[in-house]
């Protein structure tokens, strides 16, 4: 019944042609013979419609590797930038600390001075004052000595 020009799907099927040793169709063919082993081993063999299941099953492997990778680098490069902001917030506020203590210090020189300066005002007040007495007495003395 099969002749021997036809062919079962168990068995592949090859032509030979005059430009089979051309670089493409060497090509061609390699690439054939690369897919058909993979499914191969694979094993969808069976004729079962398993091959683009599976050829589907590890692309989405493969694209959910490549996402979960760029994901990973992309927090390892979130968490340098976020380490890279901690230190340069860690500076910023020693620094800022720094300069608290020092205007800290300012205050307290000048509420000092401030202090100083409302005890002169005082002092001076208090030295008219007596000066102000001493020339009252020094009158009543005289008028008490006439």
């Amino acid at each position: 019944m099969s002749s021997p020009l036809s062919h079962s799907k168990d068995q592949p099927r090859i032509r030979k042609t005059t430009t089979d040793s051309s670089p493409t169709s060497l090509t061609a063919r390699s690439l054939r013979h690369e897919r058909l082993s993979r499914l191969s081993s694979s094993g969808s063999c069976d004729g079962s419609n398993d091959a683009p299941t599976n050829h589907a099953e590890s692309y989405f492997k493969r694209r959910e590797n490549r996402l979960s990778a760029r994901k990973k680098a992309e927090e390892e490069s979130a968490n340098n930038d976020y380490k890279k902001m901690y230190e340069k917030a860690l500076a910023t506020n020693q620094r800022l600390k720094s300069r608290l203590e020092i205007s800290k210090q300012e205050l307290a020189m000048i509420q000092d001075q401030l202090q100083r300066v409302q005890a002169k005002e005082d002092l001076k007040m208090e030295n008219q004052r007596l000066k102000d007495e001493n020339g009252a007495l020094i009158r009543v003395i005289t008028k008490l000595s006439k």
